[in-house]
């Protein structure tokens, strides 16, 4: 993702604060890494109905589905999922270079991420699970038209592991999807740092020519 200018052959840079540095030569170059937020849930749990709502109410950050990425990710009809997440990892990396979060909306669990080769140019990721009871879920997928992956026990089973793993759990059962976008939003304002306390923590470098 970030690679020296001066050396040669090719070396790449290290994350160090919020600047990308060669342990070679010492090139140095802006790599800003913001928080990331992530919010999961299992099939029917209201991921995409929310979408655009949320968008709509977190102006400062960059929202996306992370669905938008399968079919263009696609090789013989599979995904390389691990290639697909750090792709992910990449546009919020990206974006976080225009002072801004992104947050993903997907079935996402910290332990993907936590290896993946860009995560160390992300900031800090915070989990928070959309949730609905096994009727309501049962009655969503039921009601999805046929060309709709189903395997309502699987999605049952990855809910019921989501709720004993991750601790922010948003209720989707009652809530419109405005709603319950209010409240994704309201959560990640409570867990971003103060932009005052970012700068004075993680300067950023200019480029040493």
């Amino acid at each position: 993702m970030h690679y020296c200018q001066r050396c040669e052959p090719a070396v790449t840079l290290e994350p160090t604060a919020d600047v990308a540095v060669c342990t070679r030569c010492g090139w140095a170059e802006p790599a800003r890494r913001e928080p990331l937020y992530v919010v999961t849930g299992a099939s029917g749990s209201g991921k995409s109905a929310i979408f655009a709502p949320l968008a709509a109410a977190l102006p400062e950050c960059v929202v996306f589905d992370v669905d938008w990425l399968i079919d263009p990710m696609k090789t013989d009809g599979s995904v390389a999922w691990d290639a697909f997440r750090d792709a992910w990892l990449s546009v919020a990396h990206g974006i976080a270079q225009g002072r801004r979060s992104t947050v993903l909306l997907g079935p996402l669990m910290p332990e993907q991420l936590a290896d993946l080769p860009s995560r160390r140019w992300i900031g800090p990721v915070h989990f928070a699970v959309l949730d609905c009871t096994d009727e309501q879920r049962r009655a969503r997928l039921q009601a999805r038209p046929s060309w709709r992956e189903h395997a309502i026990g699987e999605h049952l089973a990855f809910a019921a592991h989501l709720r004993r793993t991750i601790g922010t759990v948003l209720h989707t059962g009652t809530d419109t999807p405005d709603q319950t976008a209010r409240q994704v939003a309201a959560w990640v304002r409570s867990t971003a740092p103060r932009r005052d306390d970012h700068a004075r923590h993680h300067p950023v470098s200019s480029n040493r020519l």
